[in-house]
């Protein structure tokens, strides 16, 4: 198992040793080889999707075994979890009234899932909540969201509230982890439990990102089309490479850390 770990620490710290800019080049060229192997692996792309929420569900189980067995909220962001519950809220709304389908019964669960982890940060942990620490400002995301989808929305044949409705949770879904972020830029020790969950996150993100760039390459463009004119298609593919890019960072460490041996993940200063 050692020798296993050794080559990949390895390069892992070769890695960190790069520039910024090779960085940045080394990232890009992963994630085009990932979206490569996925495409020839998976053969029904939709299934990405369902993967995504599946793996998100996964990273919301294990903080819910961190609250019920560890009996503490520490390290876990409550802004981030509300934010969670309001792009779900709205994103099941729009299922109901645009298009129900299976990710309607996903939304459902995972956020019924979500509100059960903020009952329990809100009331029953509220002594090992780290309030001084969750200091994120949520206008910060909350309104450049709201301002962003009464601009930029779907030109779709449905309610034009529907329709801002439905930019705003794809906004704010590809911001929602950025007090989380925060929180842990403050405490610069992630402990395991939340690791995982952000770790999924960051699993989730990507696969959904997948999933949208190869149903595009599939259809040769016309599933932009499909969503509409104008700046809105542009818009979804955006949100979705940017809430990817927003954790590959902090993947990069839970990654070398898990690889490393180590338990309890240190951040140096700058990574989130």
């Amino acid at each position: 198992m050692r020798g296993s770990r050794r080559p990949m620490s390895v390069v892992l710290g070769w890695v960190r040793r790069q520039p910024p800019k090779v960085k940045a080049f080394l990232a890009v060229v992963a994630g085009m080889a990932a979206l490569v192997f996925i495409r020839f692996i998976v053969h029904d792309h939709d299934n990405l999707f369902v993967a995504a929420e599946a793996a998100h569900a996964l990273g919301i189980g294990v903080l819910i075994y961190k609250l019920t067995k560890e009996k503490t909220c520490a390290g876990l962001s409550l802004k981030s979890q509300d934010l969670t519950a309001l792009f779900l809220a709205v994103r099941l709304y729009c299922s109901f009234v645009m298009e129900y389908d299976i990710h309607t019964i996903l939304d459902t669960a995972t956020l019924a899932a979500t509100l059960f982890v903020i009952y329990m940060i809100r009331f029953k942990l509220r002594s090992t909540y780290m309030l001084d620490k969750d200091n994120f400002a949520l206008y910060y995301v909350v309104l450049p969201c709201a301002g962003l989808a009464l601009l930029v929305h779907p030109s779709t044949s449905h309610n034009i509230v529907n329709r801002i409705c439905w930019a705003f949770c794809v906004y704010l879904e590809a911001v929602s982890v950025l007090p989380q972020l925060r929180l842990m830029q403050n405490t610069k020790i992630v402990e395991p439990f939340t690791a995982h969950y952000v770790f999924a996150l960051g699993v989730a993100r990507f696969l959904s990102c997948a999933h949208w760039v190869l149903q595009v390459l599939d259809t040769r463009g016309r599933l932009l089309t499909a969503l509409g004119y104008g700046l809105w298609p542009s818009m979804v593919l955006l949100s979705e490479i940017v809430q990817t890019f927003i954790l590959a960072d902090f993947c990069y460490y839970y990654v070398k850390s898990v690889f490393g041996g180590q338990l309890v993940l240190r951040l140096p200063s700058g990574v989130v």
